[in-house]
């Protein structure tokens, strides 16, 4: 017997498609959330807010587990983020997470600094997942990261993608 559950997930969309994707979830009925946040944008003649999404390229879906490969089918929807080869599970308290956050303020920005030469950073993602190093050297989208451990140091090329800054404490 198969459980039928429902689980969050986030999708990539098209660059600038998050509103586009929302829109065809909505029409078809599936459970989504495309957090936005006011951005005021300056024109020539102008000043205007508008809702840009939280998230870039991203929208978070609930859907059953039967039914979340047809997701792929939706114009917009790229692939599942995924984490170890499976479309990742985003924890429902995550999600109620963001939307207190939005709903206490008003203006959010996800930010990430620019990786910098001796940075303390994180590995988001593989083998090394949340390893913590530092950053030696980059070389387009690779970089080099020390990560001593066990009284051992090793050097390794790591996608730029995967990694994070740790914030100094």
């Amino acid at each position: 017997m198969t459980e039928n559950k429902h689980y969050w997930h986030a999708v990539y969309t098209r660059p600038r498609w998050e509103k586009k994707v929302a829109s065809s979830l909505e029409a078809k009925g599936i459970e989504f959330y495309c957090p936005l946040n006011k951005v005021v944008k300056q024109w020539s003649d102008r000043k205007k807010i508008v809702l840009e999404p939280l998230f870039k390229s991203y929208v978070f879906v609930q859907v059953e587990e039967n039914r979340k490969w047809d997701l792929l089918k939706i114009e917009g929807i790229i692939n599942y983020v995924s984490w170890l080869g499976r479309p990742a599970k985003i924890k429902e308290s995550e999600i109620v997470t963001i939307r207190k956050f939005l709903k206490e303020f008003k203006i959010a920005e996800v930010v990430q600094g620019p990786l910098e030469i001796n940075t303390k950073v994180k590995v988001k993602q593989g083998a090394l997942m949340n390893y913590q190093g530092i950053l030696l050297h980059i070389s387009g989208n690779r970089a080099s990261v020390k990560i001593e451990s066990m009284g051992l140091q090793l050097t390794t090329l790591i996608d730029k993608k995967n990694l994070e800054i740790v914030p100094a404490e």
